[in-house]
């Protein structure tokens, strides 16, 4: 290899290195904050967490070594276009195709290990992470209940646990419905529970302990049964399904592929996804060859471009492959093209671009490229923002700060929507879901994707603005005219500011309820039933003094329940005070009020014996008002900070642990102050590294990110555990952070 080559290569490497951590990054946070936190509070041991997040890698990188291949070559060539490098190598004779000698090594590299990643990496790692979380659920299948939820994951029985010892280990106050067909519906009340579960006899057992069991029907006729301890069998194929965790298409290698295509052609089905996605595991990473084309014809210019655009420009050329290559997809479900043709469509098309880029550019590097329906458009010139407590330098920095805030939230906004659009659009084209359904989706998640996406591009705004400032020696002459780094930091430290009250306001108003909305039809994309989310099929509710209410179904045009009935309980779950049922409720009009419609109550004693028994015609009682019958289950996920709040008060007036909600309460005000600490982390970090260039910062500020999020993770299920104080546990990743900030700023020559 010559010098121009190691040189264009080594140039080249740094901004792939750095693409590759900010995108696959991007695509692993929602996974860390699904699945880690979670498992970490049950108990799960790290090096086992650590293994789901490896299994989780090599999807990543199937998709974002292409793209930061891509990335890498308009970053390196746009800066050697800036800094005049290009002219000088055009000088020297060296031509662009001579410059196709390192980006083909480059290229053909990075085909080589996308392609080992999807045709040897994928189907194993995908195969192995089912089968740990498998595992996982397996062993701690008691975990996933929830206090104060009900559970409905278990085959015919409806679980409510008042509360879940720090251990993680059983339940305290259990109510269970056992509707399992067979047998009359049955109801458990006991002091304590667990479930015992064998995997050699592959069994599932629910041990109940010091409780009663009820049974009723709707004439009134009523059972109980007092037990000290009480083993019942549930179906186990909640847990261990007969076949285990089945390998999905993108868990399948190539061979298993091709015996399940055979299998459905015997069964006279055309096999269009197992043939796509044979040729889509070849065809993509062609796409490094097709991307290494289009980024040398892109990226080297005579012009003084700006590099960080190429974050939008290469974002933009890979959501446009992945919108052609799912196109295909659903052309080959409607048969009106092959598979192959489909899955290789992207590239020819893109690569017929990239040759005539090139091409165009080999003739002249100096030319700007333009579309003659474009150039008619007429254009608009924004007036700068003169705000009258900014003067020219806060107007200077703050231009700066903003352009580059904006480009990296839409650049790894991009990455979000490609990703999701990646996961949730073969559901559209397999006919489990239609367009409309998922345009909802990104409409109700783009809240939450903001609230990711903006302490990220705060972070790297500040490290690659200061960066570029002290490259270009401009801290230096402010230096010089009496400007210290602080106060040259002020604009950026007021859009820290700006962002963390746009994060607070976020998850005050709209972020809880559009996270909602989001997950109910993601439940549905990924073929659940929309029973689960729908607040008319609600069924069960707790009331605010602690009685749980059953319905068939609400209707609000009538304001009527039917099938209503209501436990009330005595100084403790195992004790059932008072027991209603009427066919219908009908709302009286006043709170609270509603009128019983044929059914019966029924007080017993602590000892389960009937103290009174009354069939009805009609009454009245007073309970909640409609609104509580139309609310969704409390979930600190979908709650503001002030809905959160009045739960988290209201349990804890009533005896319960509530570390859990205190922490996550804690955090909704903790995690908006992360854009101060990480600007104030960044300002003396950018200064020490600045000199090594914008994408240094980057790399910096990656680094920082992902150990900000993953001491986020650990300290927040230390404290839902109860290990540390809820406050500490939501407000040390800041203190940490914090701390390490004022201590480079004290010391940072200013």
């Amino acid at each position: 290899m010559r010098i121009i080559d190691r040189y264009v290569i080594r140039e080249v490497l740094w901004p792939f290195v750095i693409g590759l951590l900010i995108f696959t990054f991007m695509l692993i946070i929602p996974f860390l904050i699904e699945y880690a936190e979670s498992f970490i509070s049950k108990g799960v041991a790290i090096p086992v967490v650590l293994r789901i997040m490896a299994t989780l890698l090599p999807q990543a990188l199937a998709l974002t070594i292409p793209m930061s291949l891509l990335l890498g070559l308009l970053v390196a060539f746009g800066r050697l276009s800036a800094d005049r490098e290009f002219v000088a190598l055009q000088a020297c004779g060296v031509s662009l195709m001579r410059l196709m000698r390192p980006v083909g090594l480059l290229s053909v590299l990075a085909w080589a290990a996308t392609s080992y990643v999807l045709l040897v990496a994928v189907p194993d790692a995908n195969q192995r992470f089912r089968e740990i979380t498998f595992a996982i659920v397996a062993e701690r299948a008691e975990g996933e209940v929830r206090p104060r939820v009900f559970y409905q994951d278990f085959p015919d029985v409806v679980l409510y646990v008042r509360e879940i010892p720090a251990s993680g280990s059983g339940w305290r106050d259990v109510f269970m419905v056992d509707s399992r067909p067979g047998q009359g519906p049955a109801t458990y009340l006991a002091r304590q529970g667990r479930v015992v579960i064998d995997r050699e006899r592959r069994t599932l057992e629910m041990v109940l302990q010091d409780g009663a069991r009820h049974t009723a029907d709707t004439a009134g006729k009523y059972e109980v049964f007092q037990f000290r301890e009480l083993v019942l069998r549930l179906n186990p194929e909640m847990v261990f399904p007969r076949e285990g965790p089945t390998p999905g298409a993108r868990e399948m290698s190539i061979p298993q592929l091709q015996a399940r295509a055979a299998e459905l052609e015997q069964q006279g089905i055309y096999p269009h996804s197992e043939l796509f996605e044979i040729q889509k595991k070849f065809s993509i990473p062609f796409a490094c060859l097709v991307f290494g084309l289009i980024g040398l014809a892109l990226g080297v210019s005579n012009r003084r471009d700006g590099k960080l655009a190429s974050f939008v420009i290469g974002v933009g050329v890979i959501f446009i492959y992945y919108v052609l290559l799912w196109l295909g997809q659903s052309l080959v479900r409607g048969h009106m093209v092959p598979p192959w043709v489909a899955a290789w469509m992207p590239n020819i098309v893109l690569g017929g671009v990239g040759l005539l880029l090139f091409w165009w550019r080999d003739r002249a590097g100096d030319r700007p490229i333009r579309i003659a329906a474009l150039a008619r458009i007429p254009t608009f010139r924004i007036p700068p923002l003169r705000l009258p407590l900014l003067g020219t330098l806060d107007r200077y920095v703050a231009g700066a700060y903003a352009r580059v805030l904006g480009l990296s939230a839409v650049a790894m906004a991009g990455i979000f929507y490609i990703s999701t659009f990646l996961d949730l659009s073969d559901k559209v084209f397999r006919g489990q879901a239609s367009w409309s359904m998922l345009g909802a989706f990104f409409w109700y998640i783009t809240p939450q994707y903001i609230y990711f996406i903006v302490p990220l591009s705060v972070l790297l705004a500040a490290l690659v603005t200061i960066g570029i400032l002290t490259k270009n020696s401009e801290i230096v002459v402010m230096k010089a005219c009496g400007i210290s780094l602080y106060r040259v930091a002020l604009p950026m430290l007021g859009g820290a500011i700006v962002a963390g009250g746009v994060l607070f306001l976020l998850e005050q108003t709209i972020l809880g309820p559009s996270n909602r909305r989001a997950e109910a039809i993601r439940h549905v994309l990924r073929g659940g039933s929309p029973q689960t989310f729908d607040v008319l099929l609600r069924q069960w509710v707790v009331g605010t003094s602690g009685d749980i209410y059953h319905f068939n179904y609400y209707d609000p045009r009538t304001q009527a329940l039917s099938g209503l009935t209501i436990y009330e309980f005595g100084e403790r779950m195992p004790i059932l005070a008072r027991r209603t049922y009427a066919e219908r409720a009908v709302y009286a009009g006043t709170a609270g009020t509603w009128r019983l419609e044929q059914g019966w109550a029924r007080e017993l004693t602590d000892t389960g014996e009937t103290k009174a028994f009354a069939p009805f015609a009609q009454t009245q009682v007073s309970i909640e008002n409609t609104a509580y019958f139309t609310t969704q289950q409390p979930d600190e996920r979908f709650m503001s900070y002030s809905q959160l709040r009045d739960y988290t008060n209201r349990l804890r007036g009533s005896g319960f642990d509530v570390s859990a909600q205190l922490v996550a309460l804690e955090r909704k005000i903790s995690f908006p102050f992360v854009t101060i600490v990480m600007t104030l982390l960044a300002v003396p970090f950018a200064v020490t590294t600045g000199r090594r260039g914008a994408m240094y910062g980057i790399g910096v500020g990656i680094v920082l990110a992902i150990t900000y999020w993953v001491a986020i993770s650990i300290f927040a299920a230390l404290g839902a555990g109860g290990l540390i104080n809820p406050a500490l546990a939501a407000w040390a990743p800041n203190l940490l952070f914090g701390a390490g900030a004022g201590y480079l700023l004290l010391t940072v020559r200013t």
